[in-house]
């Protein structure tokens, strides 16, 4: 028997919200303008397929895009399918600063767009939630059966008709030019097949006193590291359960070998820089939280301004590096139409930054912070060449690096 029409997305994941048929999916304001989609990911310790990718499922057998008894489960792509649809969706629009994806319980928050229009971001008027890069199957390559059903997860009818430009730009082919060694393939296929999911959640942190770096590590929790001065913030352990991020101090600058001036200066700042700052690596980009009163300004690949500070508010989140512009510069500069993409972000403590008037080695206290999964991207595709990667940090490093002696251990 033939069914009725399908719902469109609105119709469909509003009725859902209404429903109260799914866990943690509920509205986010009395005037029903709002609501919030659950968002845990599959790497998760505590991820449950029946619960968490619940929504997503129903979403693909909505769709028919998945038959209950005979197609293989596969919530990844579930997942992808909704992403993708609410991204070409004109009737939602993300509000990142009330997205939660760093606590036990994630949860994006969609509001509702009234007028219709393509929707946008604060943090980048060209910024997209996710990037899809197509590999064609051929001779060579073999076995890519999941990459090409998430790819098509995202190739499903648009909601919209009036979008093909946006459209096009989710659909750039990742596929080796010219005859290559099997190597070269090789490289070629765990390029895309990195692309296709970011799960690399590492980071290199250099913290610099007055132009000196005086602590290097990598971070390995996938909760991300609080850089901070004292403790790090208290009382939400109740609510969203213990954070496991990684804590790294500010060192004891007693140790610095600079002026009796220029270390009692730090240690005034540093004074203001407890509960710090929380920085973490999420699969659609680099995200920071500020918690400490003193006042941190930023630089990096979102940033606003180039050429004039750039202050992070306290307890926003800001998205610092966004992945799928990564990813689109570096497809355009393989395809030789454009720049390396950006990727190094750096933070400064007390004072305004960028500060075209003071050289940066001045600043009392700031941050370098490198995600490794853009440098292991660079790296695997040999584009050493290129101008911001003669320093390309080593994607093995695990120990902290101290250059100078610290007063306090992490």
């Amino acid at each position: 028997m033939e069914e009725g029409p399908k719902k469109h997305l609105k119709e469909w994941l509003l009725a859902q919200v209404d429903s109260g048929a799914f866990e943690g999916l509920r509205w986010e304001d009395q005037a029903k303008t709002m609501f919030r989609i659950p968002w845990k990911h599959a790497a998760k310790k505590d991820y449950k397929e029946t619960d968490d990718a619940a929504l997503f499922k129903a979403w693909a057998l909505h769709k028919g895009k998945h038959m209950e008894g005979k197609d293989r489960a596969n919530p990844t792509v579930w997942k992808t399918r909704l992403r993708c649809a609410l991204n070409k969706s004109t009737d939602f629009q993300m509000v990142p600063e009330l997205s939660q994806l760093d606590i036990s319980e994630p949860y994006k928050v969609y509001r509702i767009r009234q007028d219709g229009g393509p929707s946008s971001q604060a943090e980048s008027p060209q910024r997209k939630d996710s990037m899809t890069i197509r590999v064609k199957t051929s001779s060579w390559s073999p076995g890519f059966q999941e990459i090409e059903e998430s790819f098509q997860a995202c190739e499903e009818e648009p909601e919209q008709k009036d979008q093909p430009n946006e459209l096009i730009r989710d659909h750039m082919y990742c596929e080796p030019t010219g005859k290559k060694s099997p190597t070269q393939h090789s490289a070629w296929l765990t390029f895309c097949s990195s692309i296709h999911t970011i799960s690399d959640f590492r980071m290199q942190v250099t913290l610099l006193y007055h132009g000196h770096s005086v602590m290097r590590c990598t971070t390995k929790s996938p909760e991300g590291c609080f850089i901070l001065h004292g403790r790090g913030p208290l009382g939400s352990e109740r609510i969203y359960g213990p954070c496991t991020a990684q804590q790294l101090f500010f060192p004891s600058p007693n140790s610095f070998h600079a002026s009796s001036y220029m270390v009692e200066a730090i240690n005034r700042l540093l004074c203001h820089l407890e509960r710090g700052v929380l920085l973490w690596v999420a699969p659609d980009g680099v995200f920071i939280k500020r918690f400490c009163q003193g006042r941190v300004y930023w630089s990096g690949p979102m940033a606003p301004n180039a050429d004039q500070p750039n202050k992070l508010e306290r307890e926003k989140t800001f998205k610092l590096l966004d992945t799928s512009i990564f990813l689109n510069d570096l497809q355009n500069c393989l395809q030789g139409k454009g720049t390396p993409p950006l990727y190094r972000i750096e933070l400064c403590f007390g004072e305004e930054y960028p500060d075209p008037t003071t050289p940066k080695t001045t600043k009392l206290v700031m941050v370098q912070v490198v995600p490794m999964f853009a440098v292991d991207l660079l790296q695997r595709l040999s584009l050493d060449e290129m101008k911001n990667t003669t320093d390309l940090p080593n994607t093995n490093t695990e120990k902290t690096e101290k250059v100078h002696p610290a007063g306090r251990p992490l």
